[in-house]
């Protein structure tokens, strides 16, 4: 029998064979190589080919889009808000039932009536506007605007008396001289007075303009006194809710009305109809208008009221 081994002789007898050594010299060489390519690619990394952006200014959005987001942004804030929310309703609710009741009563009764209300009490006054504004923000166009383009178009030179001027907006607007008369004068330039009385002197207006403002029960006394003040040959301007002049709907007759200023001593030029807000009257004053205050039958002008919304 053959004597075993020892296993560590074994071993040692027949070594396997080890892979060569590399050379510690090229190993670090590549290293180094391989660290330099990637400082290199970090410093200057690859550039790719994007599209020029384009510098110019976006053009702005369109207002329906702006109002959107208004409205969008006004939601936003109620629900993160809702008190805060209930508040402004309930404000905005007050506000237009302070300015409904006011216009029923500007339309109910008579100018010096008016004038006193608000005498006692100016703040109404700014109540009432700022209810109007409301209003006037939803017409697309506003009267206003027409009667200016309408003294643009004419001499400067002109002469102008507002009547129920509000914000004197029209004297803001035109190169005229405008006296700019109403209940309440919020503006050293506004004249506060009864319109149906004015301090004006007699036959020293080129243009007298009533741009909304034919209220009260006595409005034919605030056109009698346009005519005196107006000199011959001068102008007229009357811009009225249109369903105060449309009979099939209870308003005044259009002819019985311009019959009345005929009568007045004053011709009617041009009528515009074709606003479906309002309607424009143009008269002009005879040349010789020998006017003695006597008895027209006035056709009734309805209360333009608004209803709860």
């Amino acid at each position: 029998m053959a004597p075993r081994r020892d296993r560590r002789s074994r071993q040692t007898a027949s070594p396997r064979a080890l892979p060569p050594a590399r050379d510690g010299g090229a190993t670090a060489n590549t290293n180094k190589k391989k660290n330099k390519r990637r400082r290199r690619s970090k410093k200057n990394p690859p550039q790719h080919e994007t599209p020029i952006e384009n510098t110019e200014p976006s053009p702005p959005p369109p207002p329906q889009q702006v109002s959107k987001r208004r409205k969008k942004d006004a939601a936003a804030a109620a629900a993160s808000n809702p008190s805060a929310s209930l508040f402004e309703k309930m404000r905005s609710r007050l506000s237009g039932g302070h300015f409904r009741m006011l216009n029923e009563k500007l339309y109910t009764c008579s100018g010096n009536d008016a004038f006193n209300l608000f005498k006692e009490d100016p703040e109404l006054f700014n109540v009432y506007h700022a209810g109007y504004q409301e209003q006037m923000s939803h017409w697309p166009q506003k009267p206003v605007n027409s009667i200016i383009k309408w003294l643009k178009d004419h001499n400067p030179s002109l002469i102008v008396a507002d009547f129920g001027c509000g914000d004197a907006s029209l004297a803001k607007n035109v190169k005229n001289k405008v006296f700019s008369i109403d209940l309440v004068s919020n503006d050293p330039s506004v004249i506060a007075c009864d319109m149906s009385h004015t301090p004006l002197e007699t036959s020293s207006i080129d243009v007298a303009v009533f741009c909304l403002s034919l209220m009260g029960t006595n409005f034919s006394h605030y056109l009698e006194e346009a005519n005196r003040v107006l000199r011959p040959r001068g102008w007229l301007l009357i811009a009225e809710v249109k369903s105060r002049f449309d009979p099939q709907n209870g308003g005044a007759d259009p002819d019985r009305f311009i019959k009345a200023m005929q009568e007045l001593g004053l011709t009617l030029i041009s009528k515009d109809l074709t606003n479906k807000m309002f309607v424009l009257f143009f008269f002009k004053k005879e040349e010789k208008c020998n006017y003695v205050r006597k008895e027209i039958k006035w056709p009734s002008l309805k209360p333009c009221l608004y209803k709860r919304r």
